[in-house]
């Protein structure tokens, strides 16, 4: 919701805005005498020629989308009042909004009906019972509903992006949509790429009318339908308005010229006059003129600065004072301190807008050194207590606040305070470990950086020993990036790096124990596999420094007690030692009575460290691998913690480290955690929940208070700088893929001063990032209001049945009704739904609103009988679960039909590792003894397979295994070694398109289906400093050996072959049924030898 914007602690205040931006959605009036269109959220209209615009919803919520009614007197549009988007109507000159949708899918008006008395939308909500099409939230169905609101009659079952009718009333032409790719993208060239599409009502064909490889929208037919204008990239430009015959949009003439930035949404009054918007303003044209500005006023009570207060309570980066009694944590990029006793005092340290991060106490504690981004880019920071009076940062009264570094725009991130407090060591641009000398102001260098590949703003891990000589770290070794290594590094400044792991795992975590005699971290080295990159199943692992501390710590627990007890016994015969009076004597009284606050601070042991066997010296801590987090190892070395999860969310287990018992200290049942030992306590962040755990296993929660005041405008305009510092320093492409990022900086900066909601801000953002003209881009908001979510019986419904009721043309397989004793099956018409009766055409939705998982009387009748059943219905969601299962087994039974039991079927649903294990079990079992196998991979989204894929179908059988006479098995018995056929098409996304082209690459078999995009990267999904907003980049490319990126290479298929909506519809999988026809005729060529 717009107004999660809390408490505002400014009164309101009029406001006159003489030529407000970022003016969105906005689209004529049919008479051509008004336009509406969205600002801040809400809905106005101003006169086309311009002037003062009224202001037509005042809704907290969000308002988008209007639509006009074809007499001018009503508009349609969508809100987010009910925690998602529904459809409204509210008088064109404002009033009180009619809901006139209330599925809890998102739900957007696109046009009224030529007579005015439907409203057409688009949402996700169902499909017939015979539609073989995938089931996912992107590829909607048209709807239309009457303007007074009930049951909506499905018009079509593919996406419709903005409408235009014909003169028929039912016939239109729209865009579609192919793929998941983000809306806002430019410039790309692919199969993805919308185009115009004329839909005939009466024949109930979709013919599509452009050609262009670039991207098309919002086709309008002009006065007379002999002409269409209609939003095109092509020829290497941006959007633009063009005009073209309607029976030929090929024969292109350009409307506009605009260069730079993009013409955004297109509409056209009866008179022909066209309203489109550019760089956030809205201008009028007539075809032949030039183009006009609308200069708008607005006036308005919206406040001019976003204040909020808030107490937030969720930690992020946290640390530890020396003595354990102060805690320094960022949250929503401030740093705060307070106690770890049981008060809730808290000093907040820092104001600002940007972010703050990675705390570290001095020695002393009355010092914190932590990173900003300041002023453009990362610095170190530090803050000190001011006067002597204050005991501690949580009840400081003056803090001085000042810089490490002058501003000389030098990236530095990540500090640490070295054990003595005397240093400061962090991380210079991203990669090179760098040590900061408190007194001489002198910087040393501790690495060159060339192990260390990544460039985000966190950093490698690293960490101080104790006695502060060295430096265990992550490092990226041998050209094996993600797999990552454990070193060590003096702190010296020699810079070599000793590699305690070379594992070609993944290694990290690394912290040291027993004052510094090893390094504890986690490995995926023995776990669980993952056949992706990430999700494998990690082990604890510590490696000993020195001989001696690992022979200790690998004595029974017998032995180890005897050897205390040797060692106490020769500390006892030490002390019993007679003692030299002549030195007593020379000591003075001043001497004798020496304040305790003098003595010299215990002198830090020297660490023992024999590099010759560092590898050897490993043991392996945790008895089973686990979804392991945080990690802490007791001072004594006898209790091992750590943080994993089993069943739902983690939990922390204690873990014997003679005995190898294990026990749950604390079942927390929230997300990963960070763990700290200092002294006996035991320091844990889970969930945004700081607790302290003491020797014996009490916990305490650790009180605090963050409540800061927040200008949300700040922030957002740090957020925004924040995107653009990381599209340049992590972007995969060096020249940002030709892209101007001062000049776009400064196009969009002015437009921050007229938003003041996430929906507009994170547009924005996407189009922004849709200018690097690549794949994973955009950005995204997650609101936190919840609102109505529509349950779901597990059932498709009849949607062409009239009658009173509800007709089941299917009951979904592993539904709430597929049960053994339910009697619902087809042609059971649902009569009630908690005792409410279901006329026709009344909309139902609200019935199932909020009753996921909870019991529901239904009433249904089948030839005469009624009778009752309770069921708990599911989310749309699960449904949506449902029918990709119910999908894949059609697909299943239509190979096998079609090729009479000769081919399986399997369908990669993503690139990760359940996908994989699926895959893998059925073409090496069930479908083992087949002649070939149909790989799809259509619609999936992307994640590291390829390697695994490539692994598996490219078997060619070498060896028999016989036992007596019997061929029991056939080399290799782990990949695939008959034919097989892949199906592609437009909505295959990242690692989905470097699947099929490896399986090209490397002749690997026929591609069938559709091109699919160039959009094999990878990407970073880095969530912002308001939590609720991120966005994505592209940080890693990948190249051929030609020199050519495969991102916006375009991957063609051996068989071209597109589905359309009318075969579709009627059951038909074009592509599929082709793929098994060319896999047959493969076989006949394919020779197998033996049996």
């Amino acid at each position: 919701m717009k107004k999660l914007f809390l408490i505002a602690l400014l009164a309101a205040t009029f406001q006159l805005s003489a030529q407000p931006l970022w003016l969105r959605h906005n689209v004529i009036s049919p008479q051509g005498d008004k336009i509406a269109f969205c600002y801040k959220g809400d809905v106005y209209v101003v006169n086309a020629n311009g002037g003062k615009a009224l202001q037509i919803t005042t809704n907290a919520a969000y308002d988008a989308e209007p639509i006009w009614s074809p007499d001018g007197k009503q508009i349609a549009f969508a809100t987010d009042r009910n925690g998602n988007f529904d459809v409204y109507l509210v008088a064109a000159e404002g009033g009180v909004p009619k809901r006139i949708t209330t599925n809890s899918a998102t739900e957007m008006p696109l046009a009224f009906s030529p007579d005015g008395k439907e409203i057409y939308f688009s949402a996700q909500i169902q499909k017939s019972a015979e539609n073989v099409q995938f089931a996912s939230g992107w590829i909607t169905e048209l709807y239309k509903v009457s303007v007074e609101g009930g049951r909506p009659e499905q018009v079509v079952a593919v996406p419709v992006c903005s409408m235009s009718f014909d003169k028929d009333g039912k016939s239109f032409l729209y865009y579609d949509r192919k793929g998941s790719e983000n809306v806002w993208r430019k410039h790309h060239v692919s199969s993805v790429a919308r185009d115009v599409v004329y839909y005939n009502a009466k024949k109930k064909t979709h013919t599509i009318l452009t050609t262009n490889v670039g991207e098309d929208r919002d086709p309008r037919y002009l006065p007379g339908y002999q002409e269409v204008v209609f939003l095109s990239e092509r020829n290497n430009g941006n959007f633009n308005v063009y005009k073209a015959p309607a029976n030929d949009l090929e024969k292109v003439e350009a409307v506009t010229h605009f260069k730079t930035h993009p013409v955004r949404f297109l509409s056209v009054a009866n008179d022909g006059l066209l309203c489109y918007g550019y760089m956030g303003e809205i201008y009028t044209q007539r075809i032949g003129s030039e183009s006009q500005k609308v200069n708008i006023e607005i006036v308005n009570d919206q406040e001019s600065e976003q204040k909020v207060k808030q107490d937030f309570k969720s930690v992020g980066d946290f640390a530890l004072s020396d003595d354990g009694k102060l805690i320094a944590f960022i949250s929503r990029g401030e740093l705060f301190v307070t106690g770890v006793d049981e008060y809730a005092t808290t000093k907040q340290i820092t104001h600002t807008a940007q972010a703050e991060r990675n705390p570290s106490f001095s020695k002393d504690g009355r010092t914190i050194v932590y990173a900003s981004e300041r002023d453009g880019y990362w610095n170190l920071y530090q803050a000190t207590i001011e006067r002597k009076e204050d005991y501690n940062f949580a009840y400081a009264t003056l803090v001085e606040e000042k810089p490490l570094f002058g501003n000389d725009g030098i990236e530095r991130i990540a500090p640490s305070y070295s054990p003595d407090g005397k240093e400061i060591a962090f991380i210079e641009n991203r990669s090179v470990l760098k040590v900061y000398n408190v007194a001489s102001k002198q910087v040393r260098q501790i690495t060159d950086g060339c192990q260390h590949y990544e460039t985000d703003d966190y950093g490698f891990s690293y960490e101080w020993s104790p006695d502060g000589q060295w430096f265990a770290l992550t490092l990226i070794s041998h050209m094996r990036d993600p797999y990552s290594d454990i070193g060590i590094v003096k702190a010296d400044g020699s810079k070599t790096i000793y590699n305690i792991t070379e594992s070609a795992y993944i290694d990290g975590s690394p912290q040291w124990v027993l004052d510094g005699n090893a390094i504890i971290y986690r490995s995926n080295r023995y776990g669980m596999r993952s056949h992706a990159s990430w999700g494998s199943q990690n082990d604890a692992f510590i490696a000993f420094m020195n001989q001696d501390a690992y022979d200790k710590f690998r004595l029974s627990k017998e032995d180890y007690a005897l050897l205390k007890e040797t060692e106490k016994g020769k500390k006892d015969d030490k002390k019993d030692e007679p003692k030299d009076e002549g030195k007593d004597k020379k000591k003075g009284k001043k001497d004798d009575k020496k304040d305790e606050k003098d003595e010299k601070p215990k002198e830090i042991k020297k660490i023992e460290v024999d590099l010759e066997h560092l590898q050897d010296r490993v043991i392996r801590l945790t008895p089973m691998s686990s979804n392991l987090s945080g990690m802490a190892l007791s001072n004594d070395g006898e209790k091992f913690y750590f943080m994993t999860s089993f069943e739902k969310g983690y939990d922390l287990w204690e873990m014997d480290v003679r005995e190898k018992s294990m026990k749950i200290t604390k079942k927390l049942g929230q997300g990963g955690a960070q763990l700290r030992m200092k002294g006996d306590n035991l320091f844990v962040l889970s969930g945004n929940n700081l607790q302290k755990f003491d020797k014996g296993g009490k916990s305490s929660s650790i009180k605090f208070d963050a409540t800061m005041e927040l200008n949300l405008a700040d922030e957002r305009e740090y957020m925004f700088d924040h995107v653009f510092l990381q599209i340049e320093k992590r972007f995969f492409m060096k020249d940002h893929h030709g892209v101007d990022l001062a000049l776009m900086k400064e196009a969009y900066q002015p437009f921050l001063a007229h938003i003041n909601n996430n929906y507009d801000f994170s547009e924005m953002l996407s189009e922004i990032l849709g200018e690097l003209n690549v794949s994973h881009t955009g950005s995204g908001y997650r609101p936190s209001s919840k609102g109505d979510a529509t349950a779901e019986f597990g059932v498709l419904l009849d949607l062409n049945y009239k009658g009173d009721g509800l007709k089941i043309d299917e009951v979904v397989e592993g539904g709430p009704f597929d049960k053994d004793k339910s009697k619902v099956k087809k042609g059971c018409i649902i009569q009630k739904i908690d005792g409410v009766e279901i006329t026709k055409g009344m909309d139902y939705y609200p019935l199932l609103n909020n009753k996921r998982d909870k019991t529901v009387l239904v009433t249904l009748s089948d030839g005469g009988k009624t009778w009752e059943e309770t069921v708990k219905p599911i989310s749309h969601g699960a449904m949506n679960d449902l029918l990709y299962k119910r999908w894949v087994k059609h697909n299943e039974e239509t190979v096998k039909k079609l090729s009479n039991g000769r081919l399986g079927y399997v369908h990669i649903k993503s690139m990760g590792d359940a996908s994989y294990r699926d895959v893998y079990s059925q073409i090496l079992g069930k479908y083992n003894l087949c002649d070939g196998i149909v790989i799809d991979t259509r619609f999936n989204g992307g994640g590291r397979l390829h390697e695994d894929i490539e692994i598996l179908f490219s078997g060619e059988k070498y060896l028999e295994q016989v036992i007596n006479d019997s061929v029991a098995c056939v080399m290799p018995s782990r990949r695939y070694n008959k034919p097989s056929i892949m199906i592609i098409g437009e909505a295959n996304y990242s690692n989905a398109h470097g699947t099929p082209w490896v399986y090209k690459h490397k002749n690997m078999g026929t591609l069938v289906g559709m091109p699919v995009p160039g959009t094999m990267s990878s990407v970073t999904w880095e969530t912002l400093q308001d939590p609720s907003l991120y966005f994505g980049l592209p940080v890693i490319g990948y190249r051929t050996e030609q020199g050519n990126w495969l991102e916006n290479t375009q991957l063609e298929p051996d068989v071209k072959v597109r589905n359309t909506p009318e075969k579709m519809a009627d059951g038909v999988d074009e592509q599929l049924e082709a793929a098994v026809k060319e896999l047959l005729k493969e076989l006949k060529d394919f020779h197998y030898w033996g049996k």
